[in-house]
């Protein structure tokens, strides 16, 4: 992710807890929570032009006025404050992927966001030479097999590294490093699925999806739109209020415990397709991410499917 990306996403978390106020004050205290994420996110919403600033404000008032729609608790009679918190990115690497927490104590009431600026993708993971993936993704160690692998692909790497090179001067980079690096990945994750089977798959999903529930909040600046996606994963999204239901009803998603395929996308020499039950599939393409070569490669993680029950809802923008 470019730092203009990563500018604009933290930007576009800050517009969510000002729409968040506009919307709430007039019916409830709104306290948010000063630290060190609310503070790198001012500092880029203070980057941005009054055009762009009107434009994620926008964005973000269209979502949080369709969430309204699905959690009552945010905006139903009481004396209480509404806390807004913003959360900290290695959270998401611990298996929380919420960015924007919204908390009743009174009530011990919570649920959060996945803000995303202009693109879906659900985690962008890197493979490395010492990064265990089985360990993040699965709590289990890769082998020693796996390491002995890939060991010299990610050493070479590093030398190109090390003298400068550019990835457009690497010929057939995609042969030379991408297909053997996921050769050895697919191996792996098939050898952990044939010995742990459903624990694995488990596993996987809430290392990509995330352990708590929590709504994907995206802006799609091209279409004047922002998607809400319910991830109502354990059910704890949706809940009703003391006196009032949610207009909108949103069913609870059940998690993937089997793979059906797992394989090089066809035509592709970069890209992996992962299948599973439940509606559950992916893509997971992996690419260098930077104009020079680096020791590590980065995976893009995009759905390709989805489950039926997996609520979304489209709202446009007004203004």
């Amino acid at each position: 992710m470019t730092n203009i990306s990563m500018r604009n996403g933290k930007a576009y978390e800050y517009a969510c807890v000002l729409a968040f106020q506009s919307e709430i004050s007039p019916i409830r205290d709104v306290m948010v929570i000063e630290n060190t994420s609310l503070e790198v996110a001012r500092i880029s919403w203070n980057t941005m032009s009054e055009g762009k600033k009107d434009e994620l404000l926008i964005s973000a008032t269209a979502g949080i006025q369709a969430l309204i729609k699905m959690e009552p608790r945010i905006v139903e009679d009481g004396n209480d404050s509404l806390e807004l918190s913003l959360q900290a990115d290695n959270e998401g690497r611990d298996g929380d992927v919420r960015d924007v927490l919204i908390i009743r104590k009174s009530i011990d009431w919570e649920i959060g966001l996945s803000v995303k600026h202009n693109h879906y993708a659900i985690k962008h993971s890197r493979l490395s030479g010492k990064l265990d993936f089985g360990q993040k993704w699965l709590g289990m160690p890769c082998s020693e097999n796996y390491f002995s692998e890939i060991e010299p692909y990610f050493t070479e790497l590093k030398h190109l590294r090390q003298q400068g090179v550019m990835w457009r001067d690497v010929s057939d980079k995609a042969e030379s490093f991408y297909v053997p690096i996921l050769a050895a990945f697919m191996r792996e994750l098939k050898s952990k699925y044939s010995e742990h089977g459903s624990t694995v798959v488990e596993a996987m999903a809430e290392y990509l999806l995330g352990k708590k529930d929590y709504y994907k909040l995206i802006s799609n600046k091209s279409k004047r739109s922002t998607r809400l996606i319910s991830f109502n994963l354990n059910g704890t999204l949706n809940q009703p209020g003391e006196k009032t239901n949610p207009e909108i009803m949103i069913p609870s998603v059940e998690l993937p415990r089997r793979i059906f395929n797992l394989a090089m996308k066809p035509g592709s020499n970069n890209t992996i397709e992962l299948n599973m039950d439940n509606g559950w599939e992916m893509s997971l393409r992996i690419h260098s991410a930077s104009s020079k070569v680096e020791s590590s490669l980065k995976f893009d993680v995009q759905f390709t499917g989805m489950p039926t029950t997996l609520f979304i809802i489209d709202s446009p923008w007004v203004g």
